[in-house]
């Protein structure tokens, strides 16, 4: 099976080099893979960089948003299989395409997905944060609804997904009520997910999954045991104004009949806990605790910050939708290049 590595890009210069540097280095055949990079428009050295690293495809994305750049470049691939990778991820080793892919041996298995994110001492303190945590969003611990590994829980995920270990990875079958947010940063698929489900202009990962659930009624997926790095945020700065990005793209979107994936099934009750717990602070620095007794990292100390900055961000941009505030996307015009 023939493989497109999608990459939309947009100011990338500060990852994207180790990024393609490290798709380079996989002991898979050149000839067995592309890449694709959709771009929304860069300004900087991205273009440049994507040339000398042998890019086979570079599309544009005039939509910007990185959802449009997934669909804009998977229009443009060729593969039977698409995996989908953002300029800030770089695969953990030079084996980790052929492990996310070996699964696709069994006709029943429809994608594939790192178990976590990969934790590397020499990446910024916040970056190492989100690797331990599993997720990129705070709100999701206490909802239960991640899907990569978390230090403080010791878990994937909290939902009831069914699931079976095959050695290199566990087999999950995925249901209308047990659909984590699984789709972005390293998701492998074939081709023929998408089949005669709405993917343009924009792709949004975990929509497409639940879109063929409502359809067939469920989807087997694997979760391999392998890692992803993702360069989230560096500074804190960046990770609200990520936030800001977010909500108020996620809000537009809703309210244009874009998104189908019911985040309004979400545990209310989780998302009043967290607001409780940001806060009290105490339970934060429980969760704090236990995520240094399984990993210990100065990095935990980000824990109280980043969920006070979700707090008050997502707390203004809901009030603002409450008050009738105009709701549209974050302007990408500057974006990264701050």
């Amino acid at each position: 099976m023939f493989l497109s590595v999608v990459i939309p890009t947009l100011n990338s210069e500060k990852t994207l080099d180790a990024c393609l540097a490290a798709i380079r280095s996989q002991t898979m055949p050149r000839t067995a893979y592309e890449i694709v990079v959709a771009d929304a428009g860069s300004s900087d050295r991205t273009l440049d960089i994507a040339r000398a690293h042998g890019v086979e495809t570079i599309t544009g994305n005039p939509l910007k948003t990185g959802e449009a750049g997934k669909a804009a470049g998977i229009k443009a691939a060729k593969g039977d299989l698409i995996a989908l990778v953002d300029s800030d991820n770089i695969l953990p080793d030079p084996g980790w395409i052929e492990r996310m892919t070996a699964p696709f041996s069994d006709p029943d298995i429809i994608a594939t997905e790192p178990l976590e994110y990969t934790c590397r001492r020499d990446d910024p303190a916040l970056t190492r944060y989100f690797a331990l945590l599993g997720m990129n969003d705070p709100i999701c611990l206490f909802t239960g609804n991640y899907d990569r590994t978390s230090a403080v829980t010791g878990r994937w995920t909290e939902l009831p997904v069914a699931q079976e270990d095959c050695g290199g990875y566990i087999k999950l079958r995925l249901g209308e009520n047990a659909l984590p947010t699984i789709g972005a940063n390293g998701f492998v698929f074939r081709r023929t997910l998408l089949d005669g489900v709405k993917w343009e202009p924009y792709l949004f990962d975990i929509d497409i999954l639940y879109d063929r659930i409502r359809r067939e009624g469920s989807v087997t997926v694997a979760k391999v045991k392998t890692g992803i790095v993702h360069l989230y945020c560096a500074r804190l700065a960046d990770f609200a104004r990520k936030q800001r990005r977010r909500i108020r793209d996620f809000l537009y979107f809703a309210q244009e009949k874009e998104r189908i994936y019911p985040w309004d099934r979400q545990r209310k009750a989780g998302i009043v806990l967290f607001c409780l717990a940001t806060v009290l602070v105490l339970p934060l620095l429980w969760q704090m605790a236990k995520g240094a007794f399984r990993r210990p990292d100065r990095a935990w100390l980000y824990h109280v910050p980043v969920c006070w900055i979700t707090l008050w961000v997502y707390g203004i941009g809901t009030l603002s939708r409450l008050l009738g505030g105009r709701q549209a996307p974050v302007d990408r015009s500057s974006w990264q290049k701050q």
